[in-house]
């Protein structure tokens, strides 16, 4: 009886898997960091920026990640920043999937394992 529980929750497992493994042809392009939206001021005294209350330049947009161990920052146009977290987005997404690969991957083979050792 427990062969059989154990033998359907591996199907299961495997039926996940392969979901899931599925779901990562339709992830589109990636690419890895943050975009952050910021809101400046500058030296010009009298601007209004430096104003009571201020009303800062911007939004000016900005891509930061950690490349080769350095974090490398770049200011993006507001077409570029939609695209750039779309990109991240589906770097998220991607990471979410194969976790979820992973953790189902350990389940499945525990369960083999303890079919394994059975006699």
């Amino acid at each position: 009886m427990a062969r059989a529980k154990d033998s359907g929750q591996l199907a299961e497992y495997e039926r996940r898997y392969r979901e899931l493994a599925g779901q990562l042809a339709n992830v589109g392009l990636i690419y890895s960091g943050s975009i952050a939206r910021r809101y400046t001021r500058c030296a010009t005294p009298g601007c209004k920026c430096h104003a009571d209350p201020p009303q800062l330049h911007g939004p000016y947009y900005q891509w930061t990640a950690k490349e080769n161990g350095k974090t490398v920052t770049r200011r993006l146009s507001p077409a570029e920043a939609e695209l750039y977290k779309e990109w991240i987005d589906n770097d998220r997404q991607l990471r979410r999937i194969l976790q979820q690969m992973r953790q189902l991957a350990v389940k499945a083979a525990q369960l083999k394992l303890e079919q394994a050792s059975k006699p």
